[in-house]
Parts: C-alpha cells; sequence; structure tokens
C-alpha cells in the first residue's frame, strides 16, 4: 500500500498504458461499426472541406479529432458524387463511397487504413479521461482513492470497447467530466479566470454531443443551490439579505458570462469546420430534420433558416438544427430488441437493467456497498447533529459546501438518468457513458475513506488490505477473461457475452464489429477443409463442405463485399431459405423473429430449431443448410 502512495504515477501510467495497447489490438481486428460509416466520412470532410452537410445531428469537435489523422493519408472522397452534390445528409451512401468503395475504375481508399488512424485519436482521448478521473478522485479522496478509479474505468470492458470507435459517446463522458470539474472550480472561486476556464470547458461540451446541452439546466440549478447553502463569514457587514443578494448575484452573473463563453466557443468551433458550406445546404438540412407539422418544428425551421442568411449566423444555423435533429429523434424513438420484443417505444426500465447487464459483477457490488456506506452514514451523522440542536437545513448546507464534489455528482447522475428514463431512444448502454467516471469516482473515493478509517486498527488494516487486492485482482481479471470480446460484453449473472443477444442487441452487443472475424473464419475453413493437418484447424467444422459463397445478413459499418469478395451473398431474412452457407447476423436474427409481422412475411423463425455450427466473434451465427 505504502508502494502505491509513494509511486502512484508508474501505476496510474501501467494501467493507461495497457487501456491504449489492448484497446489498439482490438480495433485492428475489428471492421467498422455500424455508426461510424457516418461519423468517419463527415469527419474527413469536415476538415478537408469546411462543410457540415454529413451528421449534423452530432456536433463537429470528437469527429475533427478522428478526421485530423485522415488529412496526412492522402484519401479520395467522393465530392463528385450525387451523394455529396445533391443529397440531403446522405451520410450512409456517402459512408460506404469513402470506407468501403470496391470501383476498379477509381482509386479506392484502404479502409483498414482509415479506420486504424481515425480511432487512434479517440484511444488517446480515453487515455487523458483515465488520467483525468485520476487526479479528480486523488483530489477529493486521496491517492489510493485515485488508483482504484483509474483500475476500475481502464478496466471496464465497455470503456475498453468504445475507446477505439470513432464515436461521440466516450468522448462526451471526457468532456462533461472535465465541464464538471472546471465548474466545481468556479463555484468555489467565482472569479474572472474561473468563469473563464469553466465557460470554455463548457462550450467544449457543447461541441461534442448534444447530450452536453443538459448541463446548462443541471449546472444552472446547482449554482442556485450551492449560493443558497453559502455560510456568511464571520464578521461580515453586510446584514443576511444583503449578503445572500450579493452571493446570488455573483454567482448568477459569472455563469451567465460562462454561458456566452460557451456559446462564443461554439461559434469558432462550427464556424471552422463548416464556412465552406452553402446556404442551400443548411436550408436542405432544416427541411430535412424540421418538416414536422407541428408549431415548434415550424419555428424552428423558420429560426434556423433566417440564421443561414447570415454568413455570421450560419455557425449557429448548423447548431441549432443540429440540437433540433436531436430532440425530434429522441421523441421519435429507434426499433430496438428488448427481451423478446421489437418496439419503437422506448421503457423506462431499459437503462437501468441494461446497466445492471453490462457493467462488470465487482464494480456494481464495490458501488453499491459503497452507496450504502454512505448513505447510511450521512443519516445516522445528520441525526446525531440534529440532535445536538442543528436545523437540518444547517446540516445540509455544510454537508452540500463540504461534499460539492459529491453532491454534483450525483445530482448529474440522477438527472441525467432520469432524462434517459423518459426519453425515447433506447438503442445502447453506450449512451449511459457520461456518468461512469462519476460513478468510477464516488465508489472509489468512499472505498478509501473506508480504508482511512481502518488504519486505526492493525488487525482491520490488514483484513481491509487483503479485501482489496483480492478485488483489484478480480477487476482485472474480467477484461483477461473477456479478451477480445469487449462490445458484447454481459456479467456472469446473466450468462456472459455467449448470452446477452438474448436481452438486448444493438450496441449492446452487435455492431458490425466482427465483419473481419468472419472473413478470418471463411479463409480457415476453407483452408483447414483441404489441409486439416495444422494446429489452427483444430477448432474447425468437421466434414462440411468448403465455403464458395456464404449468404450474409450482416449489421455494421463495413461492407462485407470488400472482406469477403464473390464469396458473399446478401442475405435478409424475408428471403426464400436455400441450401449453402449463412452468416446471421444476431441483431438481425432477434429482431427478424420478435418483430411483427404481417401475414405471410418470411423472417429467421425457421432457423430457431437449428442449432449454429459454430459463432464468429460474437455476432455471427454460422449455420450450414444442406
Amino acid at each position: 500500500m505504502e508502494t502505491l502512495r509513494r509511486h502512484p504515477f508508474v501505476f496510474v501510467a501501467a494501467m493507461l498504458t495497457i487501456l491504449f495497447i489492448v484497446s489498439t489490438i482490438v480495433s485492428s481486428h475489428e471492421s467498422a461499426t455500424y455508426d461510424e460509416r457516418a461519423h468517419i466520412p463527415s469527419a474527413y470532410t469536415y476538415l478537408d472541406a469546411h462543410d457540415m452537410r454529413l451528421n449534423p445531428e452530432h456536433p463537429p469537435l470528437i469527429k475533427d479529432l478522428a478526421g485530423l489523422p485522415l488529412q496526412f493519408l492522402g484519401l479520395t472522397f467522393p465530392y463528385a458524387s450525387d451523394a455529396w452534390e445533391n443529397g440531403r445528409n446522405e451520410q450512409w451512401v456517402a459512408g460506404d463511397l469513402f470506407l468501403n468503395c470496391q470501383d476498379p475504375a477509381q482509386a479506392c481508399n484502404d479502409s483498414d487504413r482509415i479506420l486504424f488512424w481515425s480511432r487512434l485519436p479517440i484511444t488517446l482521448l480515453a487515455v487523458a479521461l483515465g488520467f483525468g478521473i485520476f487526479f479528480w478522485t486523488r483530489e477529493i479522496g486521496g491517492t489510493i482513492a485515485g488508483l482504484l478509479a483509474t483500475l476500475l474505468y481502464s478496466a471496464d470492458p465497455n470503456i475498453i470497447a468504445h475507446s477505439h470507435y470513432v464515436t461521440t459517446d466516450l468522448g462526451i463522458a471526457a468532456v462533461i467530466f472535465a465541464a464538471a470539474y472546471f465548474f466545481i472550480r468556479f463555484l468555489r472561486q467565482p472569479n474572472t479566470s474561473s468563469m473563464l476556464a469553466a465557460g470554455v470547458a463548457l462550450g467544449i461540451a457543447e461541441t461534442s454531443k448534444f447530450s452536453a446541452v443538459l448541463l446548462f439546466p443541471i449546472f444552472g440549478l446547482f449554482l442556485l443551490v450551492f449560493a443558497a447553502t453559502k455560510r456568511q463569514p464571520t464578521g461580515s457587514l453586510l446584514s443576511t439579505g444583503m449578503f445572500r443578494l450579493k452571493t446570488y448575484m455573483t454567482y448568477i452573473l459569472h455563469f451567465i458570462g460562462s454561458v456566452a463563453i460557451s456559446f462564443a466557443i461554439i461559434w469558432i468551433v462550427y464556424a471552422l469546420n463548416m464556412y465552406a458550406m452553402p446556404e442551400t445546404k443548411v436550408d436542405d438540412l432544416a427541411d430535412l430534420f424540421l418538416s414536422q407539422p407541428n408549431v415548434p418544428a415550424h419555428l424552428a425551421h423558420n429560426a434556423v433558416t433566417t440564421l443561414a442568411e447570415s454568413p455570421i449566423l450560419r455557425p449557429f444555423a448548423v447548431y441549432f438544427v443540429g440540437v433540433a435533429k436531436v430532440f425530434s429523434r429522441v421523441e421519435a424513438g429507434n426499433v430496438y430488441y428488448y427481451f423478446g420484443t421489437v418496439s419503437d417505444q422506448a421503457r423506462a426500465v431499459y437503462f437501468p437493467v441494461v446497466f445492471i447487464f453490462k457493467e462488470t459483477l465487482p464494480f456494481l457490488v464495490l458501488l453499491i456497498a459503497m452507496t450504502a456506506l454512505s448513505f447510511s452514514r450521512g443519516i445516522i451523522s445528520s441525526i446525531r447533529e440534529h440532535a445536538s440542536g442543528l436545523s437540518f437545513w444547517t446540516i445540509f448546507s455544510r454537508s452540500f459546501q463540504a461534499k460539492t464534489v459529491q453532491y454534483l455528482s450525483l445530482f448529474f447522475i440522477t438527472f441525467y438518468m432520469i432524462v434517459s428514463m423518459s426519453g425515447n431512444l433506447n438503442i445502447g448502454f453506450r449512451h449511459l457513458f457520461p456518468i461512469l467516471p462519476f460513478l468510477y469516482m464516488l465508489a472509489a473515493k468512499s472505498a478509501g475513506d473506508m480504508l482511512k478509517r481502518c488504519d486505526g486498527n492493525i488487525l482491520n488494516r490488514k483484513l481491509s488490505r487483503i479485501l482489496m487486492l483480492i478485488f483489484a485482482l478480480v477487476v482485472i481479471a474480467v477484461p483477461i477473461l473477456s479478451y477480445p470480446y469487449y462490445l458484447s460484453y454481459f456479467n456472469a449473472a446473466v450468462g456472459g457475452h455467449a448470452n446477452g443477444y438474448k436481452y438486448v442487441t444493438d450496441s449492446n452487443a452487435d455492431w458490425g464489429q466482427d465483419l473481419k472475424y468472419l472473413r478470418d473464419f471463411v479463409v480457415r475453413h476453407n483452408t483447414c477443409a483441404q489441409n486439416a493437418t495444422t494446429i489452427e484447424c483444430n477448432d474447425a467444422l468437421p466434414a462440411m463442405p468448403i465455403i464458395d459463397k456464404i449468404r450474409v445478413d450482416y449489421f455494421g459499418g463495413s461492407s462485407p463485399a470488400y472482406y469477403l469478395g464473390d464469396t458473399y451473398i446478401p442475405w435478409w431474412g424475408s428471403r426464400e431459405p436455400e441450401s449453402g452457407w449463412y452468416a446471421i447476423s444476431t441483431f438481425f436474427y432477434q429482431e427478424s423473429i420478435y418483430k411483427k409481422k404481417s401475414a405471410g412475411e418470411r423472417d429467421y423463425s425457421w432457423l430457431s430449431n437449428i442449432k449454429p455450427l459454430t459463432r464468429v466473434g460474437d455476432s455471427f451465427f454460422i449455420y450450414y443448410i444442406p
């Protein structure tokens, strides 16, 4: 334990270096996920063409990081295509042309090369978040707490999985965590420099993902409570009422200043990314995203088109059209599979259930135990203080000022969960990523406090350290045993990654990451079918014919034809069954069987009584039909 305290940076650097290496290795074996087909081409064009006509429903900053290395690879983009010139947000078509081009008449890009270099900045951002978690947790809980929080983060299979995808999910977790840190510093010292830092951090968050708009009400409400609980200094000449008024005015005016700074950052980031974007393309996006027959959409459409008329205000037009698109999408929902049903109507229990299923058991145990311990100690302490003559408001005010970080973390987690549960978008545990750094920090802080209390007794100290060592080894064992299938990780209580698809799919289990594994399976099987003497053939399918054609139903961002060539036959559940080889995505398999169908419509139910010969990765069922 003393070694940990003396050399914490060695251990932090080691944990995050391992995260970087493992993430990079796994990334090299995985094909493009579904959303990367839209994010990567837009990341490239934002910096290359300074035009945001693709994927404007996500802000540009995280994509800028991913697109930066691509500017030095000599890539070609289909700017002459109809999808770019005349399309309205044809991100999927442009993504295919950019990532999955196979036209021998034109120069095509190397898809694997694009994936590697665009994913690398996301991995580096994941490492930076790990350092941020360590430093902030150490600041409030000590070195051991900081190391524990970093371990929980870097050994979480869900974090490892998404630490190399070109999406906004891990990035928004990082920038919201940073924004909260600088907001706390602003609360403690509401001056010009802290206001500037908080405003810049808030602006960076707002240009990373639109869910960051929740920070405006969260920070605003929290600021009012902080001002209300601030104690008047002893010897102050102001009356209580004047002190309270001055405090409110100081915080509110400085907060307004930080919000204004954040919008300046929004304008700068958007202006740099879309200054070459024609006004007509902004109008096209407004027509596409704000065409609903209701008053709010009509007003928003008019506001966006009016802003677009001015080159100076046009960046705000693109920003607001993206915000409007996200709100309309959350309201409309997505079709998703959940426990034997397919629906586009969200369930309030979806995110709590997915959190319990997808998070690791050691972290869940620690989180539950530390939450129960912290709340019970807080309640007992409050009752004792009240019995000594203090009012509950005084007790709460003192606690709020002394534990501002913990209160903001809990406030953010609660607010974010309520919004997530009440929204109509149930497509993945990844949408809860913004709360994870705060949960790691809170759990580690409570565990660190418990260890400090045990230091007073030599027996308790030894026992607590043994338990902590065992806990750390269990945490480390989880990603080792889960390698390399981190995206499809489910904890052992629900049957692990092999059974997760039975409960939920989409980015929880099958997001298109296993197409390279399918290619390798086909090559290995065909090689072993001709010569089964090599070690690599130990897992070959006995007495099965060569795979000359394979029917693939794939949910993802890569092209099966790009990796499988002439072997690939496109397939879907409503087609008439044929004899031969099949590779069926677990996402499409579950959706096909459980969705509501019209009379006579075919699905994959004819496969339900046929056991797959094997699974490739975690997301493909392999069948051979004689």
